[in-house]
């Protein structure tokens, strides 16, 4: 039996998904129409292809004013994710929500930062807030800023995640490379976070900065080094495992 590849999640089932949701909240949905649009589109096209489909589809078929589809889109959400897994088992079809608020919610900023912020205590917003975080950078750090005290996890870890200047299969985030100390401040307000969810995410993090600012993320972690708690240590240890595996002195030492 042939394993299933992940757009194999993205097509017409999605659609039916998708569709019985939103029906059950908004009556008026035309979730015949929407299916069979899905339908038609999506057989030859690749993953990111298909998570688009839906994305403009649902534009198509929501209504036209974003601020009411966006209410009616954020109601399907269902109970937060406790659990620091299932964002892409058991809220994989949240996929096309945080999709739609990243291509068309830029005009209503701080409604889509709040949405993101709903979004990815089931899914993901790490990709959505990119955009965010490049037209208004400020603005952006002030909500992570405060993400990063939130109680729940989801959040905090979203406030460095989606700072990662090389978040894999995202575009690269240049924006605070010359200057990290914005970025830094968050960091260091999770770099004893109890979550090992945040704790890679702020490991990874570092590991990312390592690449563009080698001298100065190591001077950071140097510094961390000097803790005692536990999951600075973990985040030190973690964030050097590559350069530890290459045999760099200097990244062994820091971790005896």
């Amino acid at each position: 039996m042939a394993t299933m590849k992940v757009k194999d999640w993205f097509g017409e089932n999605l659609a039916k998904i998708l569709a019985e949701k939103i029906k059950n909240v908004h009556p008026a949905f035309d979730d015949k129409s929407y299916i069979k649009s899905i339908r038609k589109a999506y057989e030859p096209l690749e993953y990111k292809e298909r998570m688009a489909l839906h994305t403009t589809e649902l534009q198509k078929h929501l209504p036209e004013t974003y601020t009411d589809a966006l209410e009616i889109l954020l109601q399907i959400l269902g109970p937060e994710n406790p659990e620091e897994t299932g964002m892409f088992t058991n809220y994989w079809w949240v996929g096309p929500i945080a999709q739609y608020v990243e291509t068309y919610g830029m005009d209503d900023y701080d409604t889509s930062m709040k949405a993101i912020y709903q979004i990815t205590k089931r899914n993901t917003g790490e990709f959505a807030i990119r955009p965010y975080i490049n037209k208004k950078p400020k603005a952006a750090l002030k909500y992570m800023k405060r993400w990063a005290k939130d109680k729940n996890f989801h959040p905090r870890r979203l406030a460095s995640e989606g700072l990662r200047p090389r978040l894999p299969w995202a575009q690269k985030l240049t924006l605070f490379l010359d200057e990290p100390e914005p970025v830094m401040e968050i960091l260091e307000m999770l770099k004893e976070d109890e979550s090992k969810f945040v704790q890679k995410s702020v490991a990874n993090h570092m590991g990312d900065l390592l690449k563009d600012r080698h001298d100065y993320a190591f001077g950071v972690l140097k510094q961390w080094a000097k803790s005692s708690h536990p999951s600075t240590k973990w985040i030190v240890k973690h964030a050097l495992r590559k350069p530890i595996k290459e045999g760099n002195e200097a990244a062994i030492k820091l971790v005896q």
